[in-house]
């Protein structure tokens, strides 16, 4: 049987992985958009997170077995569409992930000086669509609307002390750019309290260890909290527990800056605030600051919802990052989509009406969750696909010619895809590049660039 995954992050490494371990005859080809694998690993987790990265060992040995193939610098649904790669396979399985982010929705969302986070760990990660961004890190504040693990990801890259940075694999111009800028304050914003945050106790605790910036936590935040966190989940409880126990300290800096020292960078929660707009400056240029409306919350735990309160207040600020979530997009009209809550409808992986067809990752769940969640659903998916094989579901009778019929199709539109061999190529040119600064890479930004060092 031939199987194809669109989309070669962890969603579509896993489950290609999945169906190749236990299932001796099937061949699994991967489809990417861009002429280099991995997704997220490369373009979403942090410069300065590399061991989150190691994952891609695991997928460089499935994408090397002699089962697997990968064809990057092809688009589904352009290049070529999903009932043509029905007709080539036996199984399809979607893994395409959230291409896409969410908006605000407010008034001045759109000036500059505003960013969707998605962007700009893009900017400072590789991603070819975002290396034209130029964030204006001219201002001493910045603001970030949410509170999830990517909110502080983006708040320890704007406060980290460049020589941390300069041994990662961050892009050389955002660490040009982030040498140069002269943000020292950085506001974490959410619509809710401090039970309801989504970030982590590992991502927490490193912000709060960061070298020379300081965490400015309101004691008066957190009253009460002890007795509301005794029935909460263990990770919940500690992670509440660690954030009340940096509230009531006294920081070390503050007798320092008694002494006259320079102040310290500086970073901090902010709850129960909801963006109303951002405001323009005077000559309507550019972001000033932020109105949020309060909130009190109804309800409690995870389901607490925010209601305003009629009150508002304005934070003065030059940078808006918004990290209120990513959003899949409908790849290909012959899949169907659920736009209201952006995903595919499927039931354990398999899509709603259309046998054969399969989904992974965040877009069949949404997206939410770190790698380790994606590679459970990933399995998930394989599974169901495994047992319709099994159970004859899966008419496998009819030979299908796979990458065969589809490498016509590629070649009568002009697209010329990348080999795994290629992308080692490139990597290895990264590699090379990056030892001289002392990088593990310097990573090509170009796709241009990209193709011409495998001779495209």
């Amino acid at each position: 049987p031939g199987a194809c995954v669109v989309g070669s992050g962890p969603a579509g490494f896993y489950t290609a992985q999945h169906i190749l371990k236990h299932h001796g005859g099937a061949l699994v080809d991967i489809y990417e958009k861009l002429p280099v694998p991995f997704g997220l690993v490369r373009f979403g987790v942090a410069p300065d997170h590399p061991e989150v990265k190691n994952v891609t060992n695991t997928f460089t040995q499935t994408a090397r077995s002699g089962r697997c193939g990968f064809y990057g610098n092809v688009t589904v649904g352009r290049d070529v569409t999903v009932p043509e790669l029905r007709q080539a396979y036996h199984a399809v399985v979607l893994s395409y992930g959230a291409e896409d982010n969410r908006v605000l929705g407010i008034p001045g969302e759109n000036l500059p000086g505003v960013y969707s986070a998605r962007a700009f760990v893009g900017w400072y990660n590789g991603l070819p669509e975002n290396q034209d961004l130029k964030p204006d890190l001219s201002c001493e504040t910045a603001l970030i609307l949410g509170h999830g693990n990517v909110a502080l990801d983006i708040a320890r890259i704007l406060l980290s002390p460049l020589q941390l940075l300069r041994k990662t694999d961050i892009t050389d111009s955002s660490l040009a750019a982030l040498a140069c800028s002269k943000v020292k304050r950085v506001w974490l914003v959410g619509r809710r309290g401090p039970l309801q945050v989504a970030f982590t106790i590992k991502e927490l605790r490193e912000m709060i260890n960061l070298p020379g910036a300081r965490a400015v936590l309101d004691p008066d935040d957190f009253t009460g909290l002890e007795s509301a966190v005794k029935d909460a989940s263990r990770p919940r409880k500690r992670l509440t527990e660690l954030m009340i126990k940096t509230a009531l300290e006294k920081p070390v800096e503050m007798q320092a800056a008694a002494a006259g020292a320079a102040a310290p960078r500086e970073w901090g929660l902010k709850f129960q605030r909801s963006p109303q707009e951002v405001l323009p400056s005077a000559d309507g240029r550019r972001a000033r600051g932020v109105r949020m409306a309060l909130t009190r919350l109804e309800g409690s735990g995870d389901s607490a919802k925010a209601i305003p309160t009629g009150d508002v207040e304005e934070l003065e600020c030059g940078l808006v990052l918004s990290s209120i979530g990513y959003r899949s997009l409908p790849l290909d009209p012959a899949v169907p989509f659920d736009s209201q809550r952006g995903v595919i409808p499927n039931s354990s992986g398999r899509v709603e009406g259309v046998p054969g067809l399969y989904c992974s990752g965040w877009v069949k769940r949404g997206p939410t969750g770190v790698i380790i969640t994606t590679m459970n659903d990933s399995f998930d998916t394989a599974q169901s696909l495994l047992e319709d094989l099994q159970g004859g579901v899966l008419d496998i009778a009819p030979s299908r010619e796979g990458f065969g019929l589809v490498e016509n199709i590629l070649h009568s539109r002009g697209v010329r895809p990348v080999s795994f061999s290629d992308w080692e190529k490139i990597d290895a040119a990264e590699v090379a590049r990056g030892k001289a600064a002392g990088k593990p890479r310097e990573k090509i930004v170009d796709p241009a660039e990209m193709l011409r060092i495998i001779g495209h």
